[in-house]
C-alpha cells in the first residue's frame, strides 16, 4: 500500500450545498449545549466527571480498560495499591485530562499550532505506554495502522511518508488559520487531515480527538472547552474508521464531513441532556443538604460532592476546606440519608471510600449503546 499523499486543505472539493442542512443543525445544536455551559457558573466543577468521562473513553478507543470509577477511586486514595496494567491505564487517562488542562491555559495567551500539539503531545505520554516512541516529537521514520505484528504490505492504512510530513503539517496548521466558511466543517476536516497525517509515533488518536474541544474553544463556538465526542465516536467505531480510511482511498472528503456533523449534533445533544441532568442534580442538592446536615458549609460539601464523586474523608475535607469534625458529621447526615453511599469499608490506616451514586449514573449513562 502507497503511503497517503495529503491534499491542499484549502483546495478541497468541499459540497457545500449537500451539508447545508446537516451545518444549520449541527451549529445550533452547538449553540444550545453552550448557551447551557455559559449559564453554569463553575463549569470545571461542575461537568468534572464529564471531563473524565471523556478521557476514559478516548483512552478506552486506544485499548485502555480501565473504567470511570476505578479511576475515580485511584485518585480519592492513589496510596492503594492495585494492579500494575490497571495503574498504568489510569495514568494515560490522568494525562489525557492533564494535557486538556494545559491546553486551555495556553490557548489563554497563544494560537492552536504545532509546537502547541507536540508539548500536549508529550504531557500526553508522560510515564506511560509509548514514553519510548518520541513523546512531544514529530515521527522521523513511517509509520503505518494494521492488525498487530503485520507487515507494511498487510498494512490497513499508510500514512505520509517521513520526508512528506513537513509539508503536510505546515499545510494542516495553514489551514487551522483559514477563514472557512463554515467552523465545523472546518474542524471536521483539521481533525480528518491530523489522523491521516498521523504525525506521532504513538497517541495520535487521543490528540486528534483533543483537537475537537481545542479548536471549538479557539474559534469561539464554545465558551469552555468541554465538549466530548469519543461517547459516539466509540459507540460508532467501525463506521468512524471506515470514514477516514475512504477519505485516503476514494478522496471522499464529503462522506467524512457528513459523518462527522451528524456525530456532533448527536453528541451536542446528548451533551446537552448530560449538563441539564448535572445542573438540576446541583439545584436539587443545593435545597437538599442544607435541611440534612443542618451546617453553614453545605454548599462547600456540595461543590466537593460534584468536584470528587468517589471520595475518602480526607479528600473531602481537604477538597471542601470545611473543618475536620463538622466535615465528618456533614459526611454521617448523608450517608445516614442516602445521598451518598459506601463504596468500600475503611481498613488500617485507610478511610472508607464513598460514592455520590447520583452524579455517576448521570455521567455514565451512554444513550449510544444501543444504535
Amino acid at each position: 500500500m502507497k503511503p497517503y499523499v495529503p491534499k491542499q486543505l484549502a483546495l478541497l472539493d468541499i459540497d457545500w450545498a449537500d451539508h447545508v442542512s446537516l451545518i444549520g443543525a449541527a451549529n445550533a445544536a452547538l449553540a444550545r449545549y453552550d448557551g447551557l455551559l455559559s449559564s453554569i457558573v463553575n463549569p470545571g466543577v461542575l461537568l468534572s466527571p464529564l471531563t473524565t468521562r471523556e478521557a476514559v473513553l478516548s483512552s478506552r478507543i486506544e485499548g485502555t480498560q480501565a473504567t470511570l470509577e476505578e479511576v475515580l477511586e485511584y485518585e480519592a486514595d492513589p496510596t492503594e495499591k492495585i494492579d500494575p496494567v490497571k495503574q498504568a491505564d489510569i495514568q494515560e487517562i490522568i494525562n489525557y485530562r492533564q494535557a486538556m488542562r494545559y491546553a486551555v491555559e495556553q490557548l489563554k495567551h497563544r494560537p492552536l499550532c504545532l509546537n502547541l500539539l507536540r508539548e500536549l503531545h508529550g504531557v500526553l505520554l508522560d510515564s506511560v505506554r509509548g514514553r519510548n516512541k518520541a513523546p512531544g516529537e514529530f515521527r522521523r521514520i513511517q509509520n503505518y495502522i494494521g492488525p498487530p505484528g503485520c507487515s507494511i504490505e498487510e498494512a490497513t492504512f499508510v500514512p505520509p511518508a517521513a520526508d512528506k510530513l513537513a509539508a503536510g503539517l505546515d499545510d494542516w496548521e495553514k489551514y487551522v488559520h483559514f477563514d472557512e466558511k463554515d467552523r465545523l466543517v472546518q474542524l471536521a476536516v483539521v481533525k480528518a487531515q491530523f489522523e491521516l497525517i498521523h504525525p506521532f509515533l504513538d497517541g495520535n488518536g487521543r490528540v486528534g480527538r483533543m483537537l475537537i474541544p481545542i479548536f471549538l474553544f479557539e474559534k469561539k463556538l464554545l465558551s469552555s472547552p468541554m465538549f466530548y465526542l469519543s461517547a459516539y465516536l466509540e459507540a460508532h467505531r467501525e463506521v468512524y474508521y471506515e470514514r477516514l480510511r475512504s477519505i485516503s482511498h476514494d478522496n471522499d472528503w464529503n462522506g467524512w464531513i457528513r459523518f462527522f456533523l451528524n456525530a456532533l449534533i448527536e453528541q451536542a445533544h446528548d451533551n446537552t441532556a448530560k449538563a441539564k441532568a448535572i445542573l438540576a442534580l446541583y439545584e436539587r442538592m443545593k435545597r437538599e443538604v442544607p435541611e440534612i446536615t443542618h451546617s453553614q458549609y453545605a454548599i462547600q460539601a456540595i461543590d466537593a460532592l460534584f468536584d470528587l464523586p468517589v471520595f475518602t474523608s480526607a479528600r473531602f475535607i481537604t477538597r471542601s476546606n470545611i473543618p475536620n469534625d463538622t466535615a465528618k458529621r456533614i459526611l454521617s447526615a448523608l450517608k445516614a440519608k442516602g445521598t451518598i453511599h459506601v463504596l468500600s469499608g475503611g481498613r488500617g490506616r485507610r478511610g472508607a471510600m464513598m460514592v455520590f451514586p447520583q452524579l455517576l449514573a448521570i455521567t455514565e449513562a451512554d444513550p449510544f449503546v444501543d444504535h
